[in-house]
């Protein structure tokens, strides 16, 4: 299943400029999802992160895994963008590369355990065969 970006718009709240990720590439439910997010020089963040070496801040390259973890744990509760899902945790987070203007990041995440509304994947996030981030995101999903 692809969703494109306006098909993601009725899984999560976040709009420009607030949107990291552009198109899910590949869903399994219950195991993992594969979301992309192209990298332009036109991004508000590059004005000031850096002007002389444009690079994306790792916040938001974490912020564009868990709007793909979103994503997934909307579709599978059949809930709707009006449905706010929670950060509960950030953990084990580490940054391998820089990600700059031009980039195609790859968010790849393996459902790690489910109890009801609450999740928790390992999430990697790639730039071509090379790992950018990695952390373990936990979320919950207000019912």
């Amino acid at each position: 299943m692809m969703l494109n970006s306006d098909e993601i718009k009725k899984y999560i709240p976040h709009r420009y400029p607030f949107l990291m990720v552009d198109k899910i590439i590949e869903i399994e439910k219950e195991k993992h999802v594969v979301g992309v997010k192209n990298v332009s020089i036109n991004e508000n963040f590059f004005q000031g992160h850096f002007p002389q070496y444009a690079v994306m801040p790792g916040v938001l390259i974490i912020e564009g895994m868990a709007q793909t973890a979103c994503v997934f744990a909307s579709m599978e509760l059949g809930k709707n963008s009006e449905v706010p899902v929670y950060f509960m945790g950030i953990d084990k987070a580490k940054f391998r590369r820089p990600v700059v203007p031009g980039d195609q990041l790859r968010y790849e995440l393996k459902v790690i355990k489910r109890r009801g509304a609450i999740y928790r994947f390992q999430a990697n996030a790639y730039v071509e065969e090379h790992l950018a981030a990695e952390a373990i995101i936990t979320a919950m999903m207000k019912k």
